[in-house]
């Protein structure tokens, strides 16, 4: 009976001081770390095509050399195109190259104030060549642009009564100025809007059949919506 109580009590005194050994055991096991969060950052580079509509106008002036001043008039109306360029991000310092194409009606017409006479100006198409500086909040993007600009014109010279006397049409160069804000709203997409200003040096015209020349100055101030789609990924991982 005494042996049995020793073995039973041995065995006890045995498991107590295997207890702690235990809970260290248990305690020692590795914390696995929760993963780093990911933020998502929108990506500028990348070649892009898209659209763009809005409206314009178009201060003209006409001067009848070795005369006088015959007025001036705003040509103003709708126009529809498109756009293509390459942007590439450095930070978030965006640089680009884009070159747009605009079908156009910006049209307009005043009464001569030395002949009994009306000129009429049209615009009927214009394209930009310009470089591009911006600064990006992620999906934001607010950048300015300049370079060069060519236009279709269209000059009348009607009577009073609206009888076309005669016509001309020139394609004249110049430089713009812009401004813009974009903002990717889905992969790969994004929608903006711009403004652009164009300067036009003057140009004298001559119409067959009446003498004298016509000096023409004018610049245009137009406002678009773009909608864009650049070609690659639209985000960058950044942990």
């Amino acid at each position: 009976m005494k042996k049995n109580l020793l073995l039973v009590t041995a065995s006890l005194v045995a498991l107590s001081a295997a207890a702690p050994a235990v809970a260290a055991d248990l305690a020692a096991r590795p914390y696995t770390k929760a993963p780093a969060m990911v933020a998502a950052i929108y990506d500028w580079s990348g070649f892009y095509i898209g659209i763009n509509g809005g409206g314009g106008s178009a201060h003209t002036t006409w001067d009848f050399v070795g005369t006088g001043s015959e007025g001036s008039h705003n040509a103003t109306g709708g126009t529809v195109g498109g756009q293509v360029g390459y942007r590439w991000q450095s930070g978030q310092f965006v640089f680009g190259v884009e070159g747009q194409g605009n079908w156009a009606d910006f049209s307009g017409s005043n009464a001569s104030a030395l002949f009994a006479t009306r000129n009429r100006t049209k615009i009927d198409s214009f394209g930009l060549i310009t470089g591009q500086v911006g600064y990006a909040w992620n999906n934001v993007l607010a950048y300015v642009k300049g370079g060069a600009a060519v236009v279709g014109d269209k000059y009348e010279v009607s009577t009073a009564a609206g009888a076309l006397l005669a016509s001309t049409s020139q394609t004249r160069w110049g430089g713009t100025i812009g401004a813009g804000l974009e903002i990717g709203f889905a992969p790969n997409w994004s929608v903006g809007v711009e403004y652009n200003h164009i300067f036009l040096a003057d140009k004298d015209v001559t119409f067959a059949g009446l003498a004298g020349t016509e000096r023409i100055r004018q610049d245009v101030d137009m406002g678009l919506v773009r909608l864009n789609y650049k070609f690659g990924g639209p985000i960058i991982a950044k942990y």
